[in-house]
Protein backbone atom coordinates (compact mmCIF):
# COMPACT_ATOMS: atom_id res chain seq x y z
CA UNK A 1 0.00 0.00 0.00
CA UNK A 2 1.29 3.20 -0.61
CA UNK A 3 0.76 4.70 2.28
CA UNK A 4 2.67 8.13 2.15
CA UNK A 5 1.80 9.04 -1.14
CA UNK A 6 -1.74 8.52 0.19
CA UNK A 7 -1.79 10.15 3.66
CA UNK A 8 0.15 13.01 2.20
CA UNK A 9 -3.54 13.69 0.15
CA UNK A 10 -4.63 14.77 3.66
CA UNK A 11 -1.62 17.04 4.25
CA UNK A 12 -1.65 18.90 0.88
CA UNK A 13 -5.56 19.81 1.67
CA UNK A 14 -4.76 20.39 5.33
CA UNK A 15 -2.25 22.95 4.09
CA UNK A 16 -3.69 24.50 1.46
CA UNK A 17 -5.09 26.77 4.11
CA UNK A 18 -2.86 29.40 6.24
CA UNK A 19 -5.01 30.51 9.36
CA UNK A 20 -2.31 32.53 11.15
CA UNK A 21 -2.11 34.29 7.95
CA UNK A 22 -4.96 34.71 6.85
CA UNK A 23 -4.17 32.84 3.69
CA UNK A 24 -6.56 29.82 1.60
CA UNK A 25 -5.61 29.06 -1.95
CA UNK A 26 -8.84 26.77 -1.65
CA UNK A 27 -10.53 29.24 -4.07
CA UNK A 28 -11.45 27.79 -7.10
CA UNK A 29 -12.17 24.32 -9.38
CA UNK A 30 -8.44 25.00 -10.29
CA UNK A 31 -6.97 24.76 -6.85
CA UNK A 32 -9.02 21.50 -6.25
CA UNK A 33 -7.39 20.17 -9.21
CA UNK A 34 -3.95 21.24 -8.48
CA UNK A 35 -4.30 18.93 -5.19
CA UNK A 36 -5.67 15.56 -7.10
CA UNK A 37 -1.81 15.69 -8.70
CA UNK A 38 -1.41 12.95 -11.41
CA UNK A 39 -4.70 11.28 -10.42
CA UNK A 40 -6.30 13.63 -13.35
CA UNK A 41 -9.32 11.39 -13.59
CA UNK A 42 -10.35 12.17 -10.36
CA UNK A 43 -9.85 16.12 -10.33
CA UNK A 44 -12.18 16.33 -13.72
CA UNK A 45 -14.99 15.87 -11.85
CA UNK A 46 -14.21 19.36 -9.43
CA UNK A 47 -16.88 21.66 -9.92
CA UNK A 48 -17.22 25.02 -8.38
CA UNK A 49 -19.70 23.54 -5.86
CA UNK A 50 -16.66 21.59 -4.51
CA UNK A 51 -15.14 24.38 -3.30
CA UNK A 52 -17.16 24.79 0.13
CA UNK A 53 -17.18 20.87 0.69
CA UNK A 54 -13.67 21.24 0.21
CA UNK A 55 -12.73 23.56 3.09
CA UNK A 56 -15.14 21.89 5.09
CA UNK A 57 -13.52 18.36 4.49
CA UNK A 58 -10.43 20.44 5.22
CA UNK A 59 -11.50 21.61 8.76
CA UNK A 60 -12.35 17.90 9.96
CA UNK A 61 -9.00 16.64 8.85
CA UNK A 62 -6.99 19.45 10.83
CA UNK A 63 -8.77 18.93 13.72
CA UNK A 64 -7.45 15.51 13.37
CA UNK A 65 -3.62 17.04 13.56
CA UNK A 66 -4.76 19.20 16.05
CA UNK A 67 -5.70 16.66 18.18
CA UNK A 68 -2.75 14.21 17.55
CA UNK A 69 -0.93 17.35 18.29
CA UNK A 70 -2.21 18.38 21.95
CA UNK A 71 -1.75 14.13 22.49
CA UNK A 72 -5.64 13.65 22.39
CA UNK A 73 -4.92 9.94 20.87
CA UNK A 74 -8.86 9.13 21.73
CA UNK A 75 -10.08 12.44 20.08
CA UNK A 76 -7.70 11.93 17.18
CA UNK A 77 -9.38 8.31 16.41
CA UNK A 78 -12.72 9.24 16.72
CA UNK A 79 -12.42 12.06 14.20
CA UNK A 80 -10.72 10.16 11.84
CA UNK A 81 -13.56 7.56 11.92
CA UNK A 82 -16.23 9.56 11.34
CA UNK A 83 -14.23 11.08 8.28
CA UNK A 84 -13.97 7.02 7.39
CA UNK A 85 -17.59 6.31 7.61
CA UNK A 86 -18.97 9.29 5.22
CA UNK A 87 -16.32 8.78 2.71
CA UNK A 88 -15.55 4.76 2.15
CA UNK A 89 -13.11 3.46 -0.26
CA UNK A 90 -12.49 0.10 -1.17
CA UNK A 91 -9.38 -1.78 -1.57
CA UNK A 92 -8.08 -2.95 -4.74
CA UNK A 93 -5.52 -5.41 -6.41
CA UNK A 94 -4.00 -3.37 -9.31
CA UNK A 95 -1.10 -4.07 -11.90
CA UNK A 96 -1.38 -1.05 -13.97
CA UNK A 97 2.20 0.72 -14.93
CA UNK A 98 4.08 -1.93 -13.43
CA UNK A 99 5.87 -4.60 -14.57
CA UNK A 100 8.63 -6.82 -13.83
CA UNK A 101 11.30 -8.47 -15.89
CA UNK A 102 9.10 -10.68 -17.68
CA UNK A 103 6.12 -8.19 -18.45
CA UNK A 104 3.90 -9.56 -15.54
CA UNK A 105 2.26 -6.89 -13.30
CA UNK A 106 3.47 -6.06 -10.31
CA UNK A 107 0.57 -6.93 -8.02
CA UNK A 108 -0.33 -3.27 -5.29
CA UNK A 109 -3.01 -2.55 -3.21
CA UNK A 110 -4.98 0.54 -4.75
CA UNK A 111 -7.20 2.54 -2.93
CA UNK A 112 -10.73 2.73 -5.11
CA UNK A 113 -13.24 5.49 -4.73
CA UNK A 114 -17.07 5.76 -5.31
CA UNK A 115 -17.74 8.94 -4.90
CA UNK A 116 -20.87 10.99 -6.01
CA UNK A 117 -18.57 14.36 -6.14
CA UNK A 118 -14.77 15.27 -6.33
CA UNK A 119 -14.89 16.06 -2.85
CA UNK A 120 -16.26 12.85 -1.53
CA UNK A 121 -13.56 10.99 -3.89
CA UNK A 122 -10.58 12.82 -2.56
CA UNK A 123 -11.87 13.10 1.20
CA UNK A 124 -11.95 9.40 1.36
CA UNK A 125 -8.58 8.55 0.16
CA UNK A 126 -6.99 11.55 1.99
CA UNK A 127 -8.64 9.32 5.32
CA UNK A 128 -7.70 6.04 4.49
CA UNK A 129 -4.55 6.74 3.94
CA UNK A 130 -4.35 9.00 7.36
CA UNK A 131 -5.78 6.41 8.93
CA UNK A 132 -2.98 3.97 7.77
CA UNK A 133 -0.09 5.99 8.47
CA UNK A 134 -1.60 6.57 12.24
CA UNK A 135 -2.32 3.14 12.39
CA UNK A 136 1.10 1.77 11.13
CA UNK A 137 3.34 4.58 12.80
CA UNK A 138 1.44 6.11 15.52
CA UNK A 139 -0.69 8.81 15.93
CA UNK A 140 2.31 11.09 17.46
CA UNK A 141 3.51 11.00 14.02
CA UNK A 142 0.82 13.52 13.17
CA UNK A 143 1.69 16.75 13.67
CA UNK A 144 1.88 20.53 13.41
CA UNK A 145 4.93 22.91 12.70
CA UNK A 146 5.96 24.97 15.93
CA UNK A 147 7.36 27.64 13.88
CA UNK A 148 5.06 30.70 14.75
CA UNK A 149 3.23 31.84 12.80
CA UNK A 150 2.80 29.23 10.44
CA UNK A 151 0.89 25.82 11.70
CA UNK A 152 1.23 23.91 8.49
CA UNK A 153 0.23 19.82 8.78
CA UNK A 154 3.19 17.43 8.43
CA UNK A 155 4.02 13.63 8.92
CA UNK A 156 6.63 12.35 11.15
CA UNK A 157 8.54 9.92 8.87
CA UNK A 158 11.78 10.32 11.13
CA UNK A 159 13.56 7.42 12.84
CA UNK A 160 13.23 9.09 16.32
CA UNK A 161 10.18 10.36 16.27
CA UNK A 162 11.56 13.69 16.23
CA UNK A 163 10.54 15.89 13.61
CA UNK A 164 9.07 19.58 14.75
CA UNK A 165 8.45 21.42 12.07
CA UNK A 166 6.82 21.23 8.56
CA UNK A 167 9.86 22.31 6.16
CA UNK A 168 13.36 23.21 6.45
CA UNK A 169 12.47 27.05 5.63
CA UNK A 170 10.32 26.66 9.35
CA UNK A 171 12.72 24.54 10.93
CA UNK A 172 15.59 26.96 9.85
CA UNK A 173 13.90 30.37 11.16
CA UNK A 174 12.81 28.61 14.37
CA UNK A 175 16.34 27.98 15.35
CA UNK A 176 17.37 31.03 14.32
CA UNK A 177 14.79 33.35 16.35
CA UNK A 178 15.64 30.25 19.40
CA UNK A 179 19.22 31.56 18.81
CA UNK A 180 18.53 35.28 18.58
CA UNK A 181 16.42 34.75 22.19
CA UNK A 182 19.41 33.19 23.62
CA UNK A 183 21.43 36.00 22.66
CA UNK A 184 19.25 38.60 24.08
CA UNK A 185 18.93 36.14 27.52
CA UNK A 186 22.71 36.44 27.65
CA UNK A 187 22.98 39.95 27.08
CA UNK A 188 19.88 40.87 29.55
CA UNK A 189 21.63 38.61 32.28
CA UNK A 190 25.35 40.22 31.86
CA UNK A 191 24.03 43.77 31.67
CA UNK A 192 22.23 43.11 35.23
CA UNK A 193 25.23 41.48 36.52
CA UNK A 194 26.65 44.38 35.89
CA UNK A 195 24.23 46.83 37.14
CA UNK A 196 24.42 44.48 40.58
CA UNK A 197 28.38 44.48 40.30
CA UNK A 198 27.96 48.67 40.04
CA UNK A 199 25.43 49.12 42.59
CA UNK A 200 27.79 46.88 45.51
CA UNK A 201 30.86 48.69 44.50
CA UNK A 202 28.92 52.03 45.56
CA UNK A 203 27.69 50.30 48.57
CA UNK A 204 30.85 49.98 49.34
CA UNK A 205 32.56 52.37 49.18
CA UNK A 206 29.39 54.47 51.21
CA UNK A 207 30.43 52.15 53.50
CA UNK A 208 34.04 52.70 54.12
CA UNK A 209 33.49 56.65 54.22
Amino acid sequence: MELAYYSDYAVRLVNSEDPARGKDSMTSVEAIRDLFGVNQSAARRATDADVTRFRSVRARLRSVFEAADRGDETLAVDLLNALLLEFPVSPQISGHDFRDDDGRPLWHMHLADHPSNATSGYAAIASMGLAFHLTEYGVDRLGLCEAPPCRNAYLDTSTNRSRRYCSDRCATRANVAAYRARKRLAADRSASTGRSADSAQRASANGER
